[in-house]
């Protein structure tokens, strides 16, 4: 007689949210902000897996790349600028908020408890939105990949303001932090030959094998799991890892932070651009079937793609490659724009401007 069977899926959810809750536990109980920080990261990588797991190849992708990625080297920055360790607080004063924590989590969870089970094809997100998105995707918009139709295309206003939100924090970090000191420096006649030259040979040809990624990333985003966000990311990592090996002076001579700025604010005019282009061919904006002149997309051949018989939405496929172009731009400009803002500055930097 077998006993009862444990779906292998369930168990791994089980033992994914276990891990992170001892995670989140372990951040909150250390006083280190570099182990804080490194937990983090593991934290941004476990809940990558759990959301591969269910099936959210995207979101999955962008968890990696910006909260294990990204957020970690620009918080490592951002520790330069703090103490090591976080200061001690007062146990009583954290008496009121722990206990507002629990009220909140306890109504969300009896919250969750009305929700449709997982999958479930009646519910209302599969039985009229996503059903709808299903079967009219390919042939409003000719993308074979549902999830970039709908952020691209269906849903192109909350990306344009997702992509100015991320160009305002580029300005809120130049505004508040400066370049410090260093973005003021000479660069380096020569980078010096110590004994880190393997490190260095190693990051020659990484950079750019991560670079190519990113582009693949990007333009891969209508077939599978990638688009400008993940591909943005990509790239300002690459950029990064060059200061981290290479010298912050040597990066900024390379990248300057005035030409950061620039694709930042460049990748705005580009996607905002796609629609006042749609407007003047008389469509609405960010209306990409008028992006292209019936005269002109006559001129696009048919096999483009190497599918001839469909019939291809040339407006549509060239908008959401436009726009995608835009969100890498101001994306990967953006995170190297808060990583010389951050790397730029020291504590000793800091103490010789007061002195000063």
């Amino acid at each position: 007689m077998s006993g009862p069977t444990i779906d292998a899926n369930f168990a791994l959810n089980i033992a994914l949210l276990l891990m992170l809750v001892a995670i989140a536990f372990a951040v909150v109980r250390t006083r280190s902000l570099l182990a804080a920080i490194l937990m983090m990261s593991v934290y941004s990588l476990a809940s990558a897996a759990w959301l591969m797991v269910a099936d959210a190849a995207d979101v999955a992708f962008t968890e990696a790349v910006v909260g294990a990625g990204a957020s970690t080297v620009i918080l490592l920055g951002a520790i330069l600028l703090a103490r090591g360790e976080a200061e001690r607080v007062n146990w009583k004063l954290m008496i009121a908020p722990g206990a507002l924590a629990v009220v909140v989590g306890a109504v969300l969870i009896y919250a969750a408890g009305g929700l449709p089970n997982y999958g479930d094809p009646a519910s209302p997100a599969n039985s009229h939105v996503g059903r709808a998105y299903l079967e009219q995707t390919y042939g409003d918009i000719g993308a074979p990949n549902v999830v970039t139709a709908v952020l691209a295309s269906y849903r192109g206003f909350d990306t344009l303001g997702e992509t100015v939100v991320i160009f305002a924090a580029c300005i809120g970090v130049a505004l508040m932090l400066g370049f410090g000191p260093r973005a003021t420096l000479a660069p380096p006649t020569e980078i010096p030959n110590d004994q880190h030259v393997v490190l260095r040979v190693v990051a020659k040809l990484l950079i750019p094998l991560i670079a190519l990624f990113a582009l693949y990333v990007q333009f891969h985003g209508d077939l599978g799991a990638g688009g400008g966000f993940q591909a943005g990311v990509i790239m300002a990592v690459a950029i990064i890892l060059h200061a981290l090996v290479f010298g912050l002076r040597a990066t900024m001579a390379a990248v300057p932070v005035r030409l950061a700025r620039t694709v930042a604010a460049l990748g705005v005019v580009v996607y905002a651009g796609v629609g006042v282009v749609c407007i003047i061919n008389g469509g609405g904006f960010l209306d990409y079937d008028y992006l292209f002149s019936p005269r002109i997309e006559a001129m696009i051949p048919a096999n483009l793609l190497g599918d001839p018989s469909h019939e291809h939405h040339w407006g549509q496929h060239f908008g959401i490659l436009f726009i995608e172009i835009g969100v890498l731009l101001t994306v990967s400009a953006t995170i190297v724009t808060m990583f010389y803002g951050f790397a730029g500055r020291t504590l000793e930097t800091i103490e010789a401007e007061r002195r000063g």
